[in-house]
């Protein structure tokens, strides 16, 4: 028997997504985002209200910075969630956060946050509010690479969003090889 929850935007898993961007006085402000995901080999998609903050530097500037919270940095992810660049000019002080400007485009890469997306605005739909960037670079911090140097998902220790139980949830361990696991029913 199956329960039916009607129509809700609930995936799983969905990332915890921190947008940062400048003004057009080079101040950086950033947010916290739960739709958003790869939509080709080189756009993002996030859907992000045009009222916000961090929005509207993206119009100024056409760059921005795209990271996953972890398990490390979940409070201040949340706290960039909830309070509002239009309120709080200074909320990534206040949330113990630095930043350095991207080597690729016009935005601030916030170094706690181990791994950054470096995105070149693409299109803006104001009916709906989805965003498409493409992804001009990514870079991450040494401390998450694995030995081969390739990023290690369990060193990064990114957080999901849980839509339906408002909860922030770790990724768990690899339980499979992409395009192996499957030749078992071959």
């Amino acid at each position: 028997m199956r329960k039916n929850f009607g129509s809700k935007p609930a995936l799983y898993p969905m990332p915890v997504l921190i947008v940062a961007a400048y003004d057009e006085n080079g101040k950086a402000n950033a947010m916290t985002a739960a739709w958003g995901g790869i939509v080709d080999t080189k756009l993002l998609g996030i859907c992000l209200s045009a009222s916000h903050k961090t929005t509207q530097n993206i119009f100024a500037t056409g760059a921005y910075t795209v990271s996953m919270a972890t398990v490390s940095t979940m409070v201040e992810a949340d706290y960039l969630g909830i309070t509002s660049g239009n309120k709080v000019a200074d909320k990534l002080e206040k949330a113990g956060l630095h930043t350095s400007k991207s080597e690729f485009v016009n935005a601030p890469i916030i170094e706690e946050f181990p791994m950054t997306l470096e995105c070149k605005l693409i299109s803006y739909d104001e009916s709906t509010g989805y965003m498409i960037g493409e992804i001009v670079n990514i870079s991450a911090d040494e401390s998450i690479l694995s030995e081969n140097g390739s990023i290690d998902p369990a060193k990064l220790n990114p957080i999901t969003f849980d839509p339906i139980n408002h909860a922030y949830l770790p990724l768990g361990p690899a339980v499979g090889t992409a395009y192996q696991a499957g030749k078992k029913i071959q």
